[in-house]
């Protein structure tokens, strides 16, 4: 079923067009991946999807009573209750449920009610029906569902009673979307829904959405995400809509497939065009061939002529380059502990990284990855331990938090003023290589946008020429086109590389050897995310199996000692056991007793000289009433005996 589609729609800002002509299509359990670069109009489609804006051009369409949950960028949840109740709050009328039908077991126990009676029956049909709701609904599992999101997205029972206001903001988008996940609407659309995500939580959210029953759309630079979640790929490129069946490297395969295809369909018309323009002209005026001159541009003008295929967009040009060679051990860690103010976060920590090595830092978040660059660095003291680098080691660091740059110097000045010998043009010529370009160069820093500052970090540091270069999160705030050209520079860069990363496309693609922190310390993987992933899960599986076999030895311990129990105790088992049996069958006997009594008075209501006499009908009617009670109550002491003679057998 078509839940959404957008037909021929267009954006303009006045002579100027962002996108147009744009069709779209979501349909039940839809797994939709947005793409295009930084101000290709991404954000400025989905307002038009959610309503928020009308399309200059075409129309939006959306099946009746659609429900659509939108997660935007830098949005978290506002809300004046603990963790747990704003949670909770989704299952509201689930809530409501379950106190109507504690409320029905109240009135069909009520004694004040006669069990023959049609109200007692309504009640009972009444019962039946929201129990058989509530199950379908899952009333009985919907706490537990709310913790297992909760617990997904790193929110511990510790932290149920916090109030949503006290949290921080990636805390708080983090609930936001595990709120829109357990409300289960129609359609989601989230906006970059990796962003505060470590690595085992994407893991968690990559399988929880691969079951979600609702449609998907997502606009995201994490690639591996994508990769792992989305069926198709709508691409924003050249102001049109492009469309791709499968996941973010189908997309990626077919572009380039696409791209080529037409390149040689245009190739070819252009042989063709310039064949019979050649022809025209050479033979136009003979009289000979003028009639097949004629018909030759006839043949021209009536050609459906192809545009020429639209290449890749202007992207950055990332240069990294070491104007010295280091020694083969570019830096040594030691028995270090990292932290602050004493604490240690994570100890002992020991590697050692060599000349033309990429070794990416993984763990989760608060775990110290940061932390450890900047103690390597000396910026942040090493509790214990200690970091040495290797002869002729020259470092390069990108902060993610880009607090070598400076807010009130221009784009132009953050450069030219560390390089002050360089002339205006190459300045600006290298800022062009960063997509710096025009007047761009004149902006201060303070108004860029995260991405912009990002290169321009970037470009600052390709300007030392460093040997070694330690990087913390240098993707944060890249498209994914910087990011792949970014990719392809590392992997050429013939120095060594330190980084921190959440993006497991990126480690993939850069990395040979991965370090893991935990609170024990590192563990060391070489190979690149693929190979660190494979290898985690085989120590993880002998781990399990050790763990299995430990069991069962526990097992047969215990069943050795089993058998060895005490005999008194063995004998008092027994003792008790008899002891229930007897009044098991007492109870079983009065309850055949009480049975044989109701039917008997039953029997004797049916007469004609009782029935058409009041005075023995309301005499029978105690007699039963009573009977009835003592079978009840019969019942519930055999069920309890019973209970606890099989907890002792």
């Amino acid at each position: 079923m078509l839940l959404l589609q957008a037909q021929q729609v267009a954006r303009h800002f006045g002579a100027d067009i962002l996108f147009e002509n744009v069709n779209l299509d979501i349909k039940d359990n839809s797994k939709i991946a947005l793409v295009g670069r930084n101000g290709a109009g991404k954000s400025t489609l989905i307002k038009m999807l959610i309503g928020e804006s009308l399309p200059d051009e075409g129309k939006i369409v959306t099946k009746r009573d659609l429900t659509i949950g939108y997660l935007a960028q830098h949005t978290g949840l506002e809300s004046t209750k603990n963790v747990l109740d704003e949670m909770l709050s989704v299952f509201e009328p689930l809530q409501k449920m379950e106190a109507k039908i504690h409320q029905l077991e109240e009135k069909i126990a009520s004694p004040s009610i006669p069990h023959e009676s049609k109200e007692y029956q309504q009640l009972l049909n009444q019962y039946d029906q929201l129990q058989h709701d509530f199950q379908e609904n899952n009333g009985y599992g919907y706490e537990n569902e709310v913790k297992a999101v909760l617990h997904g997205f790193q929110f511990f029972e510790d932290d149920y009673g916090k109030m949503v206001s006290d949290l921080s903001g990636g805390q708080k988008t983090r609930l936001a979307l595990a709120k829109l996940l357990l409300e289960k609407r129609d359609l989601l659309i989230l906006d970059e829904p990796t962003n505060h995500l470590d690595i085992e939580t994407l893991t968690w959210l990559e399988n929880y959405i691969q079951g979600y029953t609702g449609a998907l759309l997502i606009v995201s630079h994490d690639r591996y995400f994508l990769d792992k979640v989305v069926n198709e790929v709508y691409e924003l490129s050249h102001q049109h809509s492009s469309h791709y069946v499968g996941n973010y490297s189908h997309y990626i395969e077919e572009k380039a497939s696409r791209l080529r295809t037409q390149w040689k369909e245009y190739e070819k018309q252009q042989v063709k065009i310039q064949k019979l323009e050649d022809f025209v002209n050479k033979n136009l005026i003979r009289a000979s061939t003028t009639k097949r001159a004629q018909s030759k541009r006839k043949q021209l003008e009536k050609m459906d002529r192809l545009e020429r295929p639209e290449g890749e967009e202007k992207g950055p040009h990332f240069k990294f380059h070491a104007n010295k060679e280091s020694g083969n051990v570019v830096l040594k860690v030691t028995d270090a502990a990292i932290g602050y103010d004493s604490k240690v976060i994570s100890n002992p920590i020991t590697f050692e990284l060599r000349k033309h090595h990429a070794m990416a830092i993984v763990g989760p978040n608060g775990i110290g990855k940061s932390t450890l660059l900047k103690s390597i660095l000396g910026n942040i003291p090493f509790i214990h331990g200690s970091a040495t680098f290797g002869t002729n080691v020259q470092t390069g660091y990108y902060d993610q938090e880009q607090q070598n740059l400076h807010d009130k110097k221009t784009v132009l000045n953050e450069i030219w003023d560390d390089h002050p010998n360089m002339l205006e043009k190459d300045v600006r010529s290298l800022l062009g290589s960063f997509l710096f370009v025009g007047d761009d160069v004149k902006k201060v820093v303070h108004n860029l946008s995260g991405g912009e500052k990002a290169r321009l970090t970037l470009t600052k540091l390709a300007l030392q020429e460093d040997n070694f270069l330690m990087l913390d999160e240098p993707t944060n705030h890249l498209d994914i086109d910087s990011k792949e050209v970014l990719e392809s520079d590392l992997i050429d860069f013939e120095g060594t590389i330190l980084f921190v990363s959440h993006d497991r496309y990126f480690i993939n693609q850069v990395a040979d050897t991965v370090l893991e922190i935990t609170p024990e310390g590192s563990n060391l993987y070489l190979g690149n995310y693929d190979y660190y992933l494979e290898k985690k899960a085989e120590l993880e599986a002998i781990e399990a199996a050790k763990e299995a076999e430990q069991s069962q030895d526990d097992q047969q311990v215990s069943k050795t000692s089993q058998k060895q129990l005490n005999y008194k105790k063995s004998k008092e088992l027994q003792k008790q056991q008899r002891k229930l049996q007897r009044l098991v069958d007492d109870a079983e006997s009065e309850m055949e007793r009480l049975e044989e009594l109701k039917a008997n008075i039953e029997q004797e209501m049916t007469l004609p000289d009782n029935f058409n006499d009041p005075q023995k009908m309301d005499a029978l009617h105690t007699k039963l009433s009573k009977a009835t009670n003592d079978l009840n109550e019969a019942e519930s002491k055999w069920t309890e005996l019973s209970l606890e003679l099989e907890e002792l057998q």
